[in-house]
């Protein structure tokens, strides 16, 4: 008999054997074998008990006079397997030895043999091992409250984006947030795991949520915990503060324990599909855009029906939501300082970053005080703000503004700026024939930047002498074979444009060299 029967089956036999049926009508009417029947039959016999005796009692009653178990045939006329008994003293040990690093069944098996030469075979030696680890497999099921808590985790596999300026792959990090009770989940990459990126990330999550938890529980990541320890861990500084801002508590997991904070667990496995491999065909060019795909993903998910309960993760969270804290008036930054000596440039470097940022040129040799967040960077002079500027984490650039710059530098970079709509744009202000002469000598160019001084030129003539006279300028040329600033510039000096429309003292002479206003159709 390979395995013992289920007390449902043992009491059957009982009935069968109290009407007096015979191990064959047993073996029809149960389908059981007959020596499994013979076994039971002979366990009834020498109880000392009849049937109806024995049908009155409880399971747990019956279980020491007729249960046959896989190891105890001693009164079933089989014998007891005593090499199972030299082995169950050690399965403590085996199970301990297999935690430890490189040890293998097979090691253990070998080593066995060799104080057990008669001993089990490999594949029976493995199935009493198994079986004997199964009490460490029980797995406790946590109730969790509405809006108790919020579990905090990084996936293990990085997402990322290209860097279209240089075609680099940036990798990001992603963060994995869930709310127990609801399974409601909150994903965003972030630039890396540290305490500038992963705090802003957490604050991300409370503002999704419109609510704080009244704890978080995280792993012992160094991000958030400066020392672990399963009664007492010692959080960062940066962590105890934004626990004190948001008036929750921060918890961590036992170490090497992650089924203490399972709902993450799974969620990460989940953002792997339910947002990853949705995305996996998608390239995106910035972390801007790569997390407004991941939100997108995740609103979809969050929205999707359970299946084996009524509800979706979305629908849950609306009855949880009215258990969660309040969000404080303004979000907790984290906040950095530095200093830097202006450049000749008129910048100073985040050296954090490698990027630099423009300040009032005027300042150029100062030492300047830099406080920077994850999102902003402001500078200052004698406690006097002089620039703020948007973070930007692209090494070995420049964020500029226009008004730090020189008269000078400011020329150079409108000019910088230039194009031919921009100087059409101009001329449409001033009339229809201004905008006419524009056209003509931005098409006179192979290259439209060769015409750009002269199109600059003409429109300043508007402010000399007024553009309606430049305007009356351009229409005496209007049709002239070729136009250009110094015809415009003529005609206002000479004041030709207030008399009456006379043809060019010296007309160019027509040749096969000159080409009109035809050839730019």
């Amino acid at each position: 008999m390979s395995q013992p029967l289920r007390m449902h089956q043992i009491r059957r036999i009982i009935e069968l054997y109290q009407e007096g049926r015979s191990i064959w009508e047993t073996k029809r009417l149960t389908g059981l074998s007959r020596t499994t029947i013979r076994e039971y039959l002979q366990r009834i016999q020498k109880s000392g008990l009849n049937a109806e005796q024995l049908l009155g009692m409880d399971d747990a009653s019956l279980v020491p006079i007729l249960y046959v178990d896989s190891f105890d045939r001693g009164q079933s006329g089989r014998k007891t397997d005593s090499r199972y008994e030299v082995m169950a003293n050690s399965l403590d040990r085996y199970c301990g030895e297999l935690k430890r690093r490189g040890v293998t069944r097979q090691l253990l098996w070998e080593e066995y043999r060799k104080d057990n030469p008669d001993g089990y075979g490999y594949s029976q030696f493995c199935d009493h091992l198994r079986e004997h680890n199964q009490k460490d497999l029980a797995v406790m099921r946590f109730t969790h409250l509405p809006g108790e808590q919020l579990q905090v985790d990084f996936a293990g596999d990085k997402s990322g984006y290209v860097e279209i300026s240089t075609g680099e792959w940036i990798e990001c990090d992603v963060l994995v947030c869930t709310m127990p009770y609801s399974n409601y989940m909150y994903v965003e990459a972030l630039r890396s795991q540290k305490q500038e990126d992963f705090i802003p990330g957490l604050t991300n999550a409370f503002a999704y949520l419109g609510g704080v938890p009244a704890c978080i529980k995280c792993d012992n990541m160094k991000t958030a915990v400066k020392r672990a320890n399963r009664y007492e861990p010692q959080f960062t500084e940066a962590m105890e503060h934004v626990a004190a801002h948001y008036t929750t508590t921060i918890l961590t997991a036992r170490v090497r324990k992650p089924r203490d904070k399972s709902s993450v667990e799974k969620g990460v496995d989940l953002t792997y599909k339910r947002i990853y491999a949705p995305l996996r065909d998608r390239t995106f060019h910035n972390l801007e855009e790569l997390n407004a795909a991941f939100l997108q993903q995740l609103e979809l998910f969050n929205a999707r029906s359970f299946k084996n309960k009524v509800g979706s993760r979305r629908q849950w969270f609306e009855e949880e939501k009215p258990k969660l804290k309040e969000l404080p008036s303004e979000r907790y930054e984290i906040k950095h300082v530095t200093y830097s000596k202006v450049q000749r440039n008129y910048h100073v470097i985040l050296g954090e970053d490698r990027h630099q940022y423009s300040v009032p040129y005027s300042l150029i040799g100062k030492r300047l005080k830099i406080i920077y967040t994850s999102q902003s960077v402001e500078v200052y002079h004698d406690l006097k703000r002089v620039a703020v500027h948007s973070r930007n984490y692209k090494k070995h650039s420049y964020t500029t503004l226009r008004e730090h710059m020189p008269m000078n530098h400011q020329h150079v970079h409108l000019q910088g700026a230039w194009d031919g709509d921009h100087f059409e744009q101009q001329a449409g202000l001033v009339g229809q024939a201004t905008l006419q002469v524009i056209k003509r000598v931005l098409s006179s160019k192979i290259f439209y930047q060769q015409s750009y001084n002269s199109c600059l030129g003409i429109l300043r003539l508007g402010r000399q002498y007024g553009n309606d006279r430049l305007e009356a300028a351009c229409q005496r040329i209007g049709d002239a074979p070729t136009v250009n600033y110094g015809m415009v510039a003529n005609v206002l000096k000479r004041n030709l444009d207030k008399g009456i429309h006379i043809e060019p003292s010296s007309p160019v002479p027509t040749h096969e060299q000159i080409r009109g206003a035809d050839s730019y159709q």
